[in-house]
């Protein structure tokens, strides 16, 4: 490889470990960056795009530093620069334009020279230490210390050389340097390639992606960047980073921290999991909207991929919290799946008027809390089966009965099972509330199974929030034999309920 070559590779490197420096810190919890972008910006500080939270972003000489306009140049040797290096074109490996007339551009272009942004040169080079730029530099922030800039010294002074070299080299006056001072920033990169990439392990640890061996010479962050670069993927939000990265599977969670992993069998128009969970199981093909596609899928396919998602989630980690945007069937299957009996701790994110994080102990219950209003009746008395009319969030008991009446199930029981507060979006309050209800549902169901002599399935028609739907199903070997039923809420296919999934499989 000639020497060209290996500074080329090794300045694209440097440039993609710089991206993965801001980007990593991108995806920490209460970020101080609100996005970064690769190759974006005004020409010349295109190589890196920060732009930062104005609640959390730094000062800079009485502004918060809103946005970074990064230019990374990579030295395969290491050497010095100055003040006159700026206005040379060859510096920047340029034939005609120095750094200082596109930093000049920049400016007229993207900033007032007042308002938070900041064009950066960031290079393994240091300012030579009897340069007039040094002292300048503030090491805090690399900004330049304008009151030391523009002190009042005439045009033989070191500063005022400096002043005049790029006031005659940009043809502005002084009102117009100080514009455009108030706007750099220089910053050295200390570290080696190997250095940086250390460095990177650290960032990734705590941002939960995914670590890369030491001793592997293959580094897949340094070509993610140009990949996405061909898609027209520039710039990334929080959100987008983390969808990016849970695609090229590098998304592990952070150490410590509770991994979410995510199921659904629709798209919410403005929460796509993949902008918060660490892995996501899509199953949104199976379905025409709500209605399943082939109804044996619930059975041949669904649960299976369910099945293998969770149990490799759960052995891998003891506590999870989980974001079930899937039909109550899929919820119930989930908690069926990681029961009771797992040893796991599971949070759920549960969408009620808002979105709230569901534990089994997130409240204490109290004589407040609604409670079971049971009914039970024989339906046909000579036949086995029971069903049961879950009627938390509205009441389904007559659209249950219907269905009952209409395909003739064999049922002996008919149990009702309905808030004492009224069935609604709010009758349950928490997971320590769901936990109970469904604790609770479970030993009525036994109990109603022990007056029969030979108890046949248990056939649930459910309106509850998921995260109930998971913790009965947390218990469905106590159930026994049942049966799931959908309810066409979009009238797709006769505005009825239709079976779904019975278990054990």
């Amino acid at each position: 490889m000639t020497l060209a070559n290996s500074a080329r590779r090794e300045g694209d490197a440097f440039q993609a470990r710089v991206f993965w420096m801001h980007a990593a810190q991108l995806l920490l919890p209460d970020s101080h960056m609100v996005s970064v972008g690769f190759e974006i910006g005004p020409k010349g500080f295109d190589d890196i795009w920060v732009e930062y939270d104005a609640r959390r972003a730094r000062e800079h000489v009485g502004h918060r530093v809103l946005r970074e306009h990064i230019q990374c140049k990579w030295h395969v040797t290491l050497d010095e620069y100055g003040y006159a290096d700026l206005v040379r074109p060859d510096f920047i490996n340029a034939s005609t334009v120095s750094f200082l007339e596109k930093a000049h551009a920049a400016q007229l272009a993207c900033s007032t020279g007042d308002d938070g942004v900041l064009f950066k040169l960031l290079t393994n080079w240091t300012v030579a230490k009897a340069d007039a730029l040094r002292p300048l530099i503030r090491q805090r922030s690399g900004a330049l210390n304008l009151e030391h800039l523009f002190d009042g010294s005439t045009d033989r002074s070191a500063r005022g050389q400096l002043r005049k070299a790029w006031r005659d080299h940009l043809n502005v006056d002084d009102d117009g340097l100080r514009r455009l001072a108030s706007t750099l920033s220089f910053g050295v990169a200390r570290d080696t390639l190997d250095g940086a990439r250390e460095m990177l392990d650290i960032y990734f640890r705590l941002a939960g992606l995914r670590r890369i061996p030491a001793n592997e010479s293959s580094f897949i962050y340094d070509d993610l960047p140009f990949q996405w670069l061909s898609q027209g993927k520039l710039q990334f939000g929080q959100s987008e980073l983390r969808e990016a990265c849970l695609t090229q599977g590098l998304l592990e969670g952070a150490p410590g921290e509770r991994r979410t992993f995510g199921v659904k069998s629709f798209e919410h128009a403005f929460d796509r999991l993949e902008g918060r969970c660490c892995k996501v199981l899509n199953l949104v093909d199976s379905f025409d909207t709500r209605y399943i596609r082939e109804q044996n899928d619930w059975k041949a396919d669904l649960y299976p991929r369910l099945t293998a998602f969770l149990t490799d989630a759960a052995r891998n980690n003891e506590a999870l919290r989980l974001v079930l945007d899937t039909h109550l069937t899929l919820a119930f299957a989930a908690g069926s799946i990681v029961n009771i009996k797992s040893g796991r701790d599971v949070e759920l994110a549960q969408r009620t008027l808002g979105s709230d994080v569901w534990r089994t102990d997130d409240e204490v219950l109290t004589m407040n809390h609604a409670r079971w209003q049971l009914e039970g009746t024989i339906w046909e008395p000579t036949a086995a089966d029971i069903a049961v009319a879950v009627s938390l969030t509205h009441d389904v008991s007559a659209a249950m009965q219907s269905f009952i009446e209409r395909t003739a199930l064999p049922v002996h029981t008919v149990l009702r099972a309905a808030p004492d507060c009224g069935s609604s979006n709010t009758a349950i309050k928490s997971g320590a509330h769901a936990f109970a209800l469904a604790e609770q549902l479970v030993a009525q169901i036994r109990a109603e199974k022990q007056k029969l002599q030979r108890p046949g399935v248990v056939h649930l028609f459910i309106a509850a929030p998921v995260a109930f739907a998971f913790f009965l199903g947390q218990r469905h070997v106590s159930i026994g034999k049942l049966t799931l039923y959908e309810f066409d809420f979009e009238n797709q296919r006769g505005n009825d309920y239709c079976a779904s999934l019975s278990l054990p499989v």
